[in-house]
């Protein structure tokens, strides 16, 4: 390996090209063409070589750097810019004779002698966005907003692999502007994935991996994006300068060339008939597809005779999407219950007639409110269609039939169905506010708090939750504790052998890891990357019982809103005693990071701008010999680490006359203290 501190800058530019063209060259080998040449551990070589070549000489790095997809500063918001070009919508339709005039439309419009070639591809159901390159250079990410203008994105679009920072031009030369479109993608299975561990940490799962994707690239935190599985897929040319073609063939293929991944099974079609082929065959293979979509899109070919059809200020009339017919299948709502959940929340269901929608058996679907019950008219006994939103929630999407007699209006119950307390009205939903006396609150906080995230007790689940509350046995999560075997082997389900085994379960977890104590208590806004958070900043419980707002604000990822959901759930007079009395139990969580090594005030850290390391590498380092990190410079603020191109945190700083370091003295600082910091 070369001695990248050794080289010259002329020397140093070269080698940082090199690498970063071959670092470019293998991403696109295994993202974009799944067909990687080097292994991982090569690719990690030559990925630390580049970063501590522009280490050593900053003014070396550029926004092509593979070193830049890891994530920027968080923004408070995004900025709302224009398009290159407007992002138009699609004019659709689901009928063979309206697919049949729009044929006619364009053969009329090319005039006689002139055949039409279509571009055939699939509809892909993710999130639009722009992507602008200057000079081959990725330098802004745009959403499609309201077609017109969009959210700037770029730092979170930089961290999906797929997406070339800068364009490939081994046979093909880069325009002086580029601007393309593409759809931002979250695959099924990573989907499935990511609902899982949200719920896993306590989180609301999404509905759907478009809405996923469109979540994600809307973090504010770059970090957070890059932590989630996504691909963009380009398919379209908005603008280009420098450069041009004649067909859209010509253009996909310029696309592929410059590096980008383009959707499967992009064809060409002359007839009616070729599309309808088209058509069926993707609608056949759409169930073993790992990506959504849900149809076709038509365009012509020809990028003049697009030019003369023109557009309207909603659609091109040269393009239309052909779309499949839902998942959907007709059943009957047999009953309309309510379920109450562990916040209280009181939500109506639809049991249903069991019916099977995609694949997967539905007997029950969400009616999420009174409002949608009343929009919908859903009454017992009605006969209607369900749909699985995203193929994975069920939802019933319509009354289709009814009898002459029909039920009566579905009533709210304007108290808790389980502990009879007068629910509260939330905007279009009601709440059941007795948190400590409603039985079935207790439950799901049973279950929530036995969960793999939280505690992860083997053996309690639904089934055992619902016993130990409907039986008596536990009216709070501390008495949990103070279940013997005795109690348990009464109930069926319950022999001596497994009666001791969950009764061990439960006792084995009373010296848990803080993050996993803080999510099993529930606490609104609290999963596991703020628990780990919290725990390393505060080490011990005992501390963020007793933490501030202004305290919480501190801790990076934290804002005001979210502080403010914390304390005000801590700082309850019931909360505090339910958790007083699970630590009075013998429950001592302990802090997976050690605050207090015994460091004389080692102090709260800040780090902005560019760091040679990963930001989150470099605040471990520091918290593993005892001090705080933060994400925000205050007078209480010891000293800021600046990186390259350091902004407001650094002006600061300056202001409060708070001490500055560089990366090498902070690296310095924490050797000094025993510690050890992982500098590439």
């Amino acid at each position: 390996m070369t001695d990248q501190g050794t080289l010259g800058f002329e020397s140093a530019r070269a080698e940082a090209e090199r690498l970063r063209e071959e670092l470019h060259h293998h991403a696109h080998s295994y993202y974009v063409e799944a067909r990687p040449e080097i292994s991982d551990t090569e690719y990690d070589r030559l990925f630390k070589s580049l970063l501590e070549l522009e280490k050593n000489h900053p003014e070396l790095c550029s926004l092509d750097s593979p070193t830049q997809r890891v994530g920027a500063e968080p923004q408070s918001k995004f900025k709302t810019v224009a398009h290159t070009a407007p992002l138009l919508s699609l004019d659709s339709t689901q009928d063979v004779d309206e697919l049949r005039r729009f044929d006619d439309r364009i053969r009329k419009a090319l005039g006689e002698g002139h055949e039409p070639t279509y571009i055939i591809e699939p509809k892909l159901d993710g999130a639009s966005i722009e992507l602008i390159y200057e000079d081959g250079v990725l330098t802004r990410a745009v959403t499609r907003g309201n077609g017109r203008e969009g959210e700037q994105v770029t730092d979170n679009i930089r961290t999906i692999s797929s997406v070339p920072l800068r364009l490939r031009t081994e046979d093909r030369v880069a325009p002086e502007l580029l601007s393309v479109r593409g759809e931002v993608i979250m695959y099924i299975s990573e989907f499935q994935a990511f609902n899982a561990r949200l719920v896993e940490a306590g989180g609301e799962p999404y509905a759907s991996p478009r809405n996923s994707a469109a979540g994600s690239v809307r973090q504010l935190d770059s970090h957070v994006t890059a932590s989630r599985k996504l691909d963009l897929l380009v398919y379209d040319i908005l603008a280009i300068e420098g450069s041009g073609f004649k067909s859209d063939t010509d253009g996909i293929e310029a696309i592929r060339h410059w590096g980008f991944k383009v959707p499967d099974r992009i064809q060409t079609g002359r007839t009616v008939e070729d599309i309808l082929e088209y058509h069926t065959g993707f609608a056949t293979d759409r169930e073993g597809l790992d990506y959504e979509i849900d149809g076709i899109v038509i365009k012509l070919d020809d990028l003049s005779a697009r030019s003369a059809i023109g557009v309207t200020s909603h659609h091109p009339r040269w393009a239309l999407a052909f779309k499949f017919e839902p998942r959907q299948e007709v059943t009957r709502i047999d009953k309309i219950e309510v379920n109450v959940g562990r916040t209280g929340v009181i939500t109506p269901v639809a049991v249903l007639d069991p019916v099977v929608v995609g694949g997967v058996t539905v007997s029950r679907a969400s009616l999420h409110n009174r409002e949608e019950l009343r929009r919908k008219d859903l009454r017992e006994g009605d006969t209607v269609r369900i749909q699985r939103a995203g193929d994975v929630i069920p939802q019933v999407v319509e009354v289709i039939a009814h009898e002459k007699d029909r039920a009566r209006p579905f009533e709210m119950p304007t108290e808790c169905p389980v502990c009879s307390t007068p629910v509260q009205e939330e905007g279009p939903r009601i709440k059941c506010p007795n948190r400590f006396g409603c039985s079935a609150q207790l439950q799901g906080r049973i279950i929530h708090l036995a969960s793999r995230s939280a505690l992860d007790i083997e053996g309690l689940g639904e089934e055992t939750a619902a016993l130990l509350v409907t039986e008596g046995l536990v009216s709070s999560l501390a008495e949990l504790f103070d279940i013997s075997p005795e109690q348990l082997v009464e109930y069926e389900g319950f022999a001596e052998k497994s009666a001791a085994s969950l009764v061990e379960a439960i006792q084995s977890k009373k010296a848990p890891d803080l993050p996993q104590f803080l999510i099993a208590l529930g606490i609104p806004e609290v999963g596991t990357a703020v628990a780990r958070d919290l725990s390393g900043y505060f080490g011990s419980i005992a501390a963020i019982l007793g933490a501030t707002a202004e305290e919480l604000e501190q801790i990076d990822g934290i804002g005001p809103k979210m502080s403010e959901v914390i304390t005000a759930f801590l700082e309850d007079e019931r909360n505090r005693s339910a958790i007083d009395a699970i630590l009075a139990r013998g429950v001592e969580p302990v802090a997976s990071v050690p605050v207090d090594r015994g460091f004389p005030s080692v102090g709260t850290a800040v780090f902005t701008g560019a760091l040679p390391i990963p930001r989150a590498s470099a605040e471990a380092a520091w918290r593993a010999v005892g001090g705080r990190t933060a994400s925000s410079v205050s007078a209480k603020t010891d000293f800021v680490v600046v990186g390259e191109n350091a902004g407001s945190k650094r002006e600061k700083a300056e202001r409060l006359e708070v001490v500055i370091l560089n990366f090498g003295e902070f690296v310095a600082k924490v050797v000094s203290m025993g510690g050890e910091v992982d500098v590439p």
